[in-house]
């Protein structure tokens, strides 16, 4: 993969020495599956600002909270679900007020072209007055 530009990138050095962390723990995320850097066609790993904020997280885990690569593996998997899923609710949602709001268009469209002029409030009201009388 060729790095991208207009973005930041750092070695594994960099990465491991901000990180205080060994090279080799950086090469197992990977192999792991936590981390997936970039390559430059030397093959070299570049890590991108996305790589250290996943990194500052498994280390968070790992460190702060003592869950081991199994149970970061799984946390990372269902964050990335959750927020998938939190999007198909954003989407869904954006797309229900869209046809709510074309259904309130339609619906004044046909009540400005209608030979009785009337309002949803005025037909629950006036069933409700009917009902109310039959009992």
């Amino acid at each position: 993969m060729k790095k991208p530009s207009g973005k930041a990138y750092y070695m594994i050095s960099a990465v491991a020495q901000k990180y205080n962390i060994h090279p080799q723990t950086l090469r197992l995320y990977e192999r792991e599956g936590l981390l997936k850097p970039s390559r430059t066609e030397g093959n070299t790993r570049l890590y991108s600002e996305e790589d250290l904020e996943q990194l500052e997280t498994i280390l968070s885990l790992t460190r702060d909270l003592g869950v081991n690569l199994a149970g970061v593996e799984i946390i990372l998997n269902m964050r990335r679900k959750i927020e998938q899923m939190q999007s198909e609710v954003n989407e869904f949602m954006e797309y229900v007020k869209r046809e709510m709001a074309r259904g309130i268009d339609d619906w004044e469209q046909r009540l400005s072209t209608a030979l009785v002029k009337s309002s949803p409030t005025d037909l629950v009201r006036h069933q409700k007055a009917s009902g109310e009388r039959q009992k």
